[in-house]
């Protein structure tokens, strides 16, 4: 495997939550950064992620990101290792347009800028990957394979384009029911089946590679119960070929058109499948303590930043938003030895107290915040 990694050299952010304006230059080993909560420790891990995802990783809308009463946001990055060498993104809040930059560049599609500036984000929030809807882990997925596969992003594009207007057929035939509405409901089901199919093959792909790798990072991490991971589908074509696969949705959209048209939406396709993740043989959302919980996010990000690594030939960088609270020293020190198995990438990692960084990362260089100030000495 490649020791290539992204190192993020320079990072300006103006008006991005509570950061009016900050310019940072970054060692390549990375940064400690310690403040208080509600001091933007979060918020400076978001900016940088923003340039990864182009979007908040919060799930917030971009008007909502821009520092009070600012007339847009605006983060920009300098990094080695990553396919651009220069990335950057702002928001206008009056005219609600969003502009990004490569390599000083509008390129053709915003699309064409994601994942531009690699990373992966630790956050204790991470626990609603396990805990929380299946909403939340297909969009695990969906985010991790689309800013790694450029094939799977497309077909995503497409497949919520065609899911979008048959949901809304759907409707209309449901609250008037009028001549043609099946024909304005079938239309879309074509490039449903030939869409999903590409993710749903996609999703199956990985969970099988990742599985053995989510059952060893539970144990090493110091769950003593055996874990697994499958991909939850009631798909059942009649091979993995994508001609069968492409079927086996198809038909399950023509037998469900009825049941869809009663309730106004559809029911078969990749968008209601969901990740397993079990623990002895029981659901871990259902069943799993939290700390069990949170092993099992943890895995899920360590999965993450090595798929990341495989696909696109760097590591990516480390932000770890106190990724460690609530984790005994034993835990903390296993983790830190995973990430270390995957040649870790430059961290980036907030803390509340000095005392709250690992031992293997105190030789990091240490940032103070407050009030979206960052004092580098």
């Amino acid at each position: 495997m490649s020791d290539a990694r992204v190192v993020l050299r320079s990072l300006a952010v103006r008006d991005f939550r509570n950061l009016a304006r900050l310019d940072l230059n970054f060692p390549a080993a990375g940064v400690v950064v310690i403040g208080d909560n509600g001091q933007g420790k979060s918020n400076l891990l978001e900016a940088i992620y923003y340039l990864h995802l182009l979007r908040s990783v919060r799930g917030a809308r971009d008007v909502d990101v821009v520092r009070f009463s600012a007339p847009g946001f605006h983060v920009a990055a300098r990094a080695e290792g990553s396919v651009e060498r220069e990335v950057s993104a702002g928001f206008e809040r009056q005219t609600r347009k969003k502009r990004v930059k490569l390599g000083g560049a509008e390129p053709q599609r915003l699309s064409d800028a994601l994942g531009a500036l690699p990373c992966v984000l630790f956050s204790p929030a991470d626990v609603e990957l396990v805990a929380g809807a299946p909403t939340a882990r297909r969009r695990y997925l969906d985010i991790l394979l689309a800013l790694s596969s450029r094939k799977y992003l497309g077909a995503l594009q497409r497949y919520r384009h065609a899911l979008a207007q048959r949901n809304a057929a759907l409707r209309d035939a449901m609250r008037s029911p009028a001549p043609g509405a099946n024909q304005r409901i079938e239309i879309w089901e074509a490039p449903l089946a030939q869409h999903g199919a590409t993710l749903w093959l996609e999703r199956v792909m990985w969970a099988e590679q990742a599985a053995p790798r989510f059952a060893a990072m539970c144990a090493a991490i110091g769950e003593q119960t055996s874990a697994a991971l499958r991909y939850a589908t009631s798909l059942e074509p009649a091979s993995r070929g994508l001609d069968d696969v492409v079927a086996a949705i198809a038909t399950g959209l023509a037998q469900r058109r009825d049941l869809d048209v009663r309730r106004g939406i559809t029911h078969t396709g990749p968008h209601r499948d969901d990740l397993a993740l079990m623990l002895g043989g029981r659901e871990l959302r259902a069943f799993g303590s939290a700390g069990q919980q949170r092993t099992g996010a943890i895995a899920l990000r360590l999965l993450e930043g090595e798929t990341l690594r495989e696909r696109l030939g760097v590591a990516p960088i480390l932000l770890l938003d106190d990724p460690f609270a609530e984790l005994d020293v034993r835990r903390s020190a296993k983790i830190l030895e995973l990430l270390a198995e995957q040649s870790m990438g430059q961290t980036v990692l907030t803390v509340p107290r000095e005392s709250d960084i690992p031992p293997a990362l105190t030789e990091l260089s240490h940032w103070h915040i407050a009030d979206g100030v960052v004092r580098t000495s």
